[in-house]
């Protein structure tokens, strides 16, 4: 018994060493080219993999060597069984790990053991920025959001209401209630105000010293709001910041101007062949009718640059491509999130430890660094994008109106009370008594002489 303990002892401790030793020898890897997952720098390697590679290697402890996939394929399992590309050479034993954007897929899971994801993706659309839809009826009201439009009508009738004030109380332009007919009545005041806001002018202009200022204080307003208003709409116009006609899948589907189509072979064709969704069975259905494949994604990248065509893939993959030419952009939908995981061979012990390796490196933050790194923009115009003007970025001319509207109107009262000091000296009556018949007599003069002007007319006829 004690010489089978000590066999058992051994066979563990000799078993214990041969798969330390596996772990330290040096693995075969296998690749494929895609920016920016892999690259090539010279004679060397670099990329989100390969960064990615290095640091898996340092916390589990393997050596490695790179080598490029032969037949330029990720893998799918062809008619015969078989399996082609990176996961076909896991399969042989041509390779130990195959590390690049490889979908976890139920199919490659039977054929090949898979890490941890490192990358989450989905799947969505590609298109030129200039493909757009035909302009709304109400475009030109975009460069203002619908809260900065109702404070412009507000401060408009607000405006309209003061000047109509201020020409019936001050005397200077007012001076005789009783027999002279006031310029400025709210139907006067309302074409005023917006003749000032168009820049056009209409006349007679106030000649009390409170309307001008209410009269100064409005045209500032409308030179700035529309120095605002002219700069966004000019900015909104542009194709950067124009509306896609295809918005989602549904969208794609239902249109036949723009041609569409996905990385032949990919587990992106694959999902759209093998969805129940009906509308992705269209997609599917249309793509094999008319054979509008591509064999890479530079292809895909490509034929999108070069218009009237939409490419379907692997969201981060068309986030690189957006990041890299401007004249590029992602639709907002993405559908079928599934990882990009690490490819070894079945019943691996290697797979564990490169699990808890990639769970580490993303708890740590690296995963994030490395995206970040590798999937910066060189597009410097996208991220100036201009969005509607909110109220409180035009806080400060209306606080200005609102002062100029509040001075205006003292400065109105301000004139008929030194008017009815002088009157009340005159007649020796008291100016509050001079005051309030003032005041009663310049706001209900305009029904007086309506009601007079009827009279008159009634006498005429008669």
């Amino acid at each position: 018994m004690m010489m089978f303990g000590l066999f058992l002892l051994s066979f563990g401790f000799l078993l214990d060493r041969g798969t330390c030793t596996a772990m330290q020898s040096e693995l075969r890897i296998t690749t494929i080219k895609q920016e920016p997952y892999v690259m090539s720098k010279g004679a060397q390697l670099e990329g989100f993999c390969m960064d990615l590679l290095s640091e898996v290697a340092k916390k589990v402890g393997f050596k490695y060597k790179v080598q490029l996939v032969k037949d330029g394929a990720y893998g799918r399992q062809e008619e015969s069984g078989n399996w082609n590309g990176m996961v076909g050479e896991v399969v042989r034993g041509e390779a130990d790990l195959a590390i690049a954007p490889l979908t976890l897929t139920a199919a490659r899971e039977k054929a090949v053991g898979m890490t941890k994801p490192f990358m989450q993706t989905g799947i969505s659309i590609l298109l030129r920025k200039d493909i757009s839809e035909e302009a709304g009826f109400f475009d030109f009201l975009s460069p203002f959001s619908a809260q900065t439009w109702v404070g412009i009508l507000i401060a408009y009738l607000g405006t309209a209401a003061c000047i109509f004030i201020v020409a019936r109380l001050s005397p200077s332009e007012w001076s005789q209630p009783q027999s002279e007919k006031n310029t400025f009545d709210l139907l006067h005041s309302l074409w005023y105000t917006a003749g000032a806001l168009t820049l056009q002018g209409a006349g007679p202009h106030p000649k009390a010293l409170s309307g001008r200022v209410i009269c100064s204080s409005w045209w500032l307003f409308s030179v700035i709001l529309l120095a605002c208003y002219f700069s966004n709409l000019s900015s909104t116009k542009t194709p950067e910041s124009s509306h896609l006609m295809v918005k989602g899948f549904e969208d794609l589907a239902n249109q036949d101007v723009i041609e569409y189509g996905c990385l032949a072979g990919s587990s992106t064709l694959a999902f759209f062949k093998n969805s129940n969704n009906p509308v992705y069975r269209r997609i599917y259905e249309h793509m094999e009718r008319t054979k509008s494949f591509v064999s890479s994604m530079d292809e895909g990248i490509r034929r999108a640059k070069e218009g009237n065509y939409a490419f379907i893939g692997e969201s981060v993959s068309l986030d690189l491509a957006v990041a890299r030419y401007c004249e590029l952009v992602r639709a907002h939908e993405v559908i079928g999130m599934r990882g990009y995981s690490i490819a070894a061979a079945l019943g691996s012990p290697i797979i564990k430890n490169l699990s808890v390796a990639i769970l580490q490196l993303s708890e740590a933050g690296e995963l994030a660094y490395l995206r970040s790194k590798w999937w910066a923009s060189s597009c410097i115009a996208d991220m100036g994008k201009v969005s509607a003007v909110q109220p409180h970025n035009l806080k400060g001319i209306f606080l200005v109106l609102s002062l100029g509207l509040g001075l205006g109107t003292l400065v109105a009262v301000l004139e008929l009370t030194f008017k009815s000091r002088r009157r009340a000296a005159e007649h020796k009556k008291t100016c509050c008594s001079v005051l309030t018949e003032e005041l009663s007599l310049r706001l209900r003069t305009s029904s007086g002489n309506r009601s007079q002007e009827n009279v008159d007319k009634d006498k005429e006829k008669a």
